[in-house]
Order: structure tokens, then C-alpha cells, then sequence
């Protein structure tokens, strides 16, 4: 669900201030973009919705995630809106769960370390 080694590459990359920071305007930005994933929203609206989702995603190792987003914006991309919007909401909250259990972990490691 989540690619973690992606997650500790691009905290060595940009230092832990500024990944706490990236994670931060991800998880604002996603949630409002997840938000408008509605069904009866035009193709295009859709399909741009999910561009940006499947990069940010990627971007930060929400795999499943990106993928359905991916997947998703293929389909509104050819006017289709018949996309599964549920199951891409209900992945970002998983892998949002999931990333935030992880960096909780993490964290608890390098204070008891």
C-alpha cells in the first residue's frame, strides 16, 4: 500500500523539516481533492483531479493509491465518468491511515534510538 522505501529516499533527499513539511501540503491538498472526487462531476474535472492525485501519490508512496488514480484518470481521459470514486476515496484513507501509523513508528524508533 505504501512504497516506504520512496518515503525514505525523499526524506534523505530533502531533510526532515522539509519532508514534514511536503507531507503536510500532500495531506492538505489530497484531502480537498478527494473531497471532489463526486459522482455527475464532468470527465475533465475528474480526470484532472486524479492527474494530480496519482502524481502527488507517487510522489509520496501512496502505491495503491496511484495507481487507482491512475487508472481512473486513463478512463475520465476518454470521457468516461463511470470511475469507482468510492473505492479511490476509500484507498486514499487507508493509505493515509497506514502512512501516518508508519511515520508515527518511525518516529517512536529514532526517539528511543
Amino acid at each position: 500500500m505504501i512504497d516506504w522505501q520512496r518515503i525514505h529516499e525523499l526524506r534523505a533527499e530533502i531533510g526532515a523539516e522539509d519532508f514534514a513539511e511536503v507531507v503536510s501540503l500532500f495531506l492538505e491538498e489530497a484531502d480537498d481533492a478527494v473531497l471532489r472526487l463526486l459522482p455527475g462531476r464532468p470527465a475533465d474535472m475528474l480526470e484532472a483531479d486524479l492527474h494530480f492525485l496519482k502524481g502527488a501519490a507517487l510522489n509520496l508512496g501512496f502505491a495503491d493509491f496511484a495507481a487507482l488514480c491512475q487508472a481512473g484518470e486513463h478512463a475520465a481521459a476518454q470521457g468516461s465518468t463511470d470511475i469507482d470514486l468510492g473505492h479511490i476515496r476509500a484507498c486514499y484513507d487507508a493509505s493515509k491511515t497506514a502512512f501516518e501509523a508508519g511515520l508515527d513508528s518511525i518516529a517512536s524508533r529514532r526517539a528511543a534510538g
